[in-house]
């Protein structure tokens, strides 16, 4: 098999019900038999981590803000390789991107990859008009392969009747399903998005009823017949993995927390950094557990929030996690490893002591603070990004950060954010030594200077010991 067959799931906005269909799709594929990847398009770990468990195999995201272009098709077609069907599902709505002109949408990712798209339409109370919805889709931008559509939250068999004829017969689009309206989502949401697949108890139950519902009221095989119809794609190029930068016997050990408070983490960057000659090794800031030896530490994203009474609880991994920053060690954090290393986080229901490695503090706010794509200009010398180099990533956080009652007493900030929210005056990216931490999450395939710099900074730690 080398056509790569693929498909693209996308909506008219966030909350179209796109992500429960990618979800029940991969389960109902993989319940058949068929071996499928999964992808998310854009910044997302939470939909990501779902589709994972959905699919059975572990989702990779493909953004082209993000990615270069090369960087994408390669990345693609390497994970893609040797599976039955890869489906991607969008963010946002189909057309949406950074700017007015839609760059880095999910249709401008449907365009690089060749890949058709099936449009998850919530049809509440329309009928005819969700055929001008569809046609206006459907012909706005050229070049894009609207294959079908799969109808939410339709009222009756009279209201589906209605849709199907209308949107086939107005539209020239094919109806692939109509989705009833459901009493509950099995999955259930938060001010994040979905509740995360590691504190949701029933997951595979969940995922299972999601298939049910899906099998019960689409055609799965009409879909993964579209994924086939495919044309092959130019072949890509190789992925831009970075080289060992030490022999195999000399690799510095780099732990990475993975717990129920931070798991935010794209596989690529873990790879990138076993790749460039780390061993990594998982560690728990809520566990008792001792950890082994670290020439560096990597603090991913996650929900400190949800967890910070068993954080704040656990004194003495806190002080060892100070110490390890005291004593050089390389730390790279974002965003929730951020929060982590802060003196405390403040909820609704109190505050809460953190590691204290930084002389701020960050408060849990009602609204986001921060969200979407990043850019900045690293103005300040460090172990991970060089002086002058233009980082692009992304951010969303509910957090805020406070600033010290001294200015004297704030550590440099590393990056004059040209794009995006940051910490503190349009800046972000804390320093304390060899410690690094920012709300901006990076991918590491966009920023190829960072596993190479994080692993060499880990063995000059080591050696130095």
């Amino acid at each position: 098999m080398t056509n790569f067959p693929r498909i693209i799931l996308a909506g008219l906005s966030g909350g179209s019900g796109k992500t429960f269909v990618s979800i029940g799709l991969c389960r109902a594929f993989s319940r058949r038999g068929r071996a499928v990847r999964p992808f998310k398009k854009g910044p997302d770990y939470i939909d990501a981590s779902w589709l994972s468990h959905a699919a059975r195999s572990t989702a990779c995201n493909l953004d082209p803000f993000l990615l270069p272009r090369a960087t994408v098709a390669a990345l693609f077609q390497e994970k893609a390789s040797g599976f039955d069907i890869s489906l991607i599902e969008g963010n946002r709505g189909l057309f949406d991107g950074k700017d007015r002109e839609g760059t880095c949408s999910t249709a401008e990712l449907a365009r690089q990859l060749d890949a058709p798209v099936v449009l998850v339409l919530d049809a509440t109370k329309m009928t005819r008009t969700a055929a001008a919805v569809v046609a206006g889709c459907k012909a706005f931008e050229p070049g894009l392969n609207l294959a079908g559509v799969i109808l939410n939250r339709t009222a009756g068999e009279r209201h589906r009747a209605i849709l199907r004829q209308c949107i086939e017969e107005l539209a020239g689009v094919p109806v692939l399903g109509c989705l009833p309206k459901m009493a509950a989502n099995p999955i259930p949401e938060r001010h994040m998005g979905l509740v995360s697949d590691q504190e949701h108890a029933d997951r595979e139950a969940s995922l299972d009823a999601i298939a049910d519902v899906i099998e019960g009221w689409v055609d799965v095989d009409r879909v993964l017949d579209m994924a086939r119809a495919v044309a092959e794609p130019a072949p890509a190029g190789p992925v831009p993995w970075p080289v060992p930068v030490c022999a195999e016997t000399e690799a510095p050990v780099i732990g990475y927390v993975h717990d129920a408070a931070l798991w935010f983490y794209y596989p690529e960057n873990l790879e990138a950094l076993e790749r460039a000659g780390a061993r990594l090794e998982r560690v728990s800031l809520l566990s008792g557990e001792p950890w082994p030896q670290l020439d560096g530490l990597y603090l991913g994203g996650g929900f400190p929030e949800t967890q910070a009474e068993k954080l704040s609880a656990n004194a003495g991994v806190r002080a060892h996690v100070r110490a390890l920053a005291q004593s050089g060690l390389p730390i790279y954090a974002e965003c929730g490893g951020f929060m982590y290393l802060c003196c405390s986080l403040l909820l609704p229901g109190g505050e809460h002591e953190l590691a204290g490695v930084f002389p701020v503090s960050t408060r849990l706010c009602p609204r986001p603070q921060g969200l979407g794509y990043v850019e900045a200009l690293v103005e300040a010398e460090n172990p991970f990004h060089p002086l002058g180099a233009h980082v692009a990533g992304h951010e969303f956080h509910y957090s805020a950060c406070t600033e010290p009652s001294s200015a004297a007493a704030l550590p440099p900030l590393a990056l004059k954010m040209l794009r995006g929210h940051g910490m503190l005056s349009g800046r972000d990216g804390l320093l304390s030594d060899r410690t690094f931490a920012s709300y901006t999450h990076i991918h590491a395939l966009g920023a190829p200077h960072w596993a190479t710099a994080f692993v060499r900074a880990a063995l000059d730690f080591r050696n130095g010991r």
